[in-house]
């Protein structure tokens, strides 16, 4: 199963729901905070995205991890990883990891990645001799406010993505994924702009067409486009169509021309701000061409394939290279235990990507360039 053979006693297997006593023990046992809950065991012991693994020494488990696969991306994470204490130094956490990259290596991710508390130098050290490197430092990250490190190692090749640095901000509403997008973007070129939750709903305001679906209203690319004008940055938007955007879910003719006429409303603004509008489609490369003169995306996407959910949603594209398209998506599904580290710097195969950033019958392709506005030459 690895290169770490284990002693005749100890043997790996996948756990089930009747190893859910075990695993809440060595959790109780191994961790003083951050726990993984007898719920949570449950979520992840039966959803399709995830597996545990637990360690047996003479038929009692000792040890376990836990590895997410992200459903749309090429990361998959390392949970949790835990051994009891009359257990170590035997080889068992090494040969966990080991599964815990075969795992990822053959479900086809290209990344693991993995925090792990400043204070626990023996984790640490593991991950390092493992070929983890550290991505960044999280401060306060755990309940007691230790700090962790988030580390990663490439499973099927050496390729270390090339990303600007975003601020990550995570939305706090679930319509409020293009203000949250747009707050990423204008930190990243401009650092003194704040963050906080009034200006995210500003923004929404701001931005939203006012209907969509059956509940609020969505933000399109003029909206969102003219809430970045007005705060001062220099700003361009390119639509594959012509036509209204978002408007294929709105139900009802009233309210499909209420949409009508707030997009009409704010591209004539736009237009009197000199805002760019261009008609073409939104390709890895252009993505490519933009970020590499100063430019951070906002792209529009389709949340099926990552979330199995038929709505519009806007991300940030963070770096573009010649396998991969890497975002920030500012909506973190707690529910499944993701964590900011799940979705910062997402790395999607360029076909994924774009099958992903089309939305609706006419299959919508939408960005917005947010760049920091240069002084005027006097």
């Amino acid at each position: 199963m690895s290169d770490f053979p284990l002693a005749a006693d100890i043997t790996v297997r996948s756990a089930g729901p009747e190893d859910l006593d075990s695993l809440l023990r060595i959790e109780e046992v191994c961790f003083s905070c951050d726990r993984i809950s007898r719920r949570q065991f449950r979520y992840l012991l039966s959803r399709g995205n995830a597996t545990v693994l637990i360690a047996d020494q003479a038929g009692e488990p000792v040890a376990a991890a836990v590895v997410l696969m992200s459903r749309a991306t090429s990361v998959a994470r390392l949970y949790s990883l835990a051994v009891l204490p009359s257990a170590r130094r035997r080889g068992i956490a090494r040969h966990l990891l080991a599964q815990a990259e075969k795992l990822a290596s053959d479900a086809h991710r290209l990344w693991l990645r993995l925090e792990v508390r400043h204070d626990n130098h023996a984790a640490t050290g593991l991950f390092a001799s493992a070929g983890f490197r550290r991505l960044t430092e999280l401060l306060g990250y755990y309940e007691d406010q230790m700090s962790a490190w988030r580390m990663e190692k490439p499973l099927q090749h050496p390729h270390a993505p090339s990303v600007r640095e975003v601020p990550f901000y995570e939305q706090t509403l679930e319509f409020t994924c293009g203000p949250a997008s747009l707050m990423m973007a204008m930190k990243a070129v401009r650092p003194t702009f704040s963050f906080d939750r009034i200006t995210e709903l500003r923004l929404w305001r701001e931005a939203t067409t006012i209907f969509m679906t059956a509940g609020h209203g969505g933000c399109g690319p003029f909206g969102l486009a003219l809430a970045a004008t007005k705060r001062g940055f220099d700003v361009s938007v390119r639509a594959s169509t012509e036509g209204i955007h978002l408007i294929d879910s709105v139900r009802g003719a009233d309210r499909k021309a209420v949409v009508e006429l707030v997009q009409a409303d704010m591209a004539l603004q736009l237009r009197d701000a000199a805002v760019p509008i261009e008609t073409a489609p939104v390709t890895p490369d252009w993505l490519a061409q933009e970020i590499a003169a100063g430019g951070v995306p906002l792209v529009l996407i389709s949340s099926w394939q990552m979330y199995r959910e038929k709505f519009p949603h806007w991300v940030v594209v963070t770096g573009c290279d010649g396998n991969f398209v890497y975002l920030h998506d500012p909506y973190i599904d707690r529910k499944s235990c993701k964590e900011a580290v799940d979705v910062i710097n997402i790395p999607l195969a360029r076909e994924r990507f774009v099958k992903m950033s089309r939305y609706g019958r006419t299959r919508l392709q939408a960005a917005v360039i947010v760049r920091e506005k240069m002084p005027t030459s006097r």
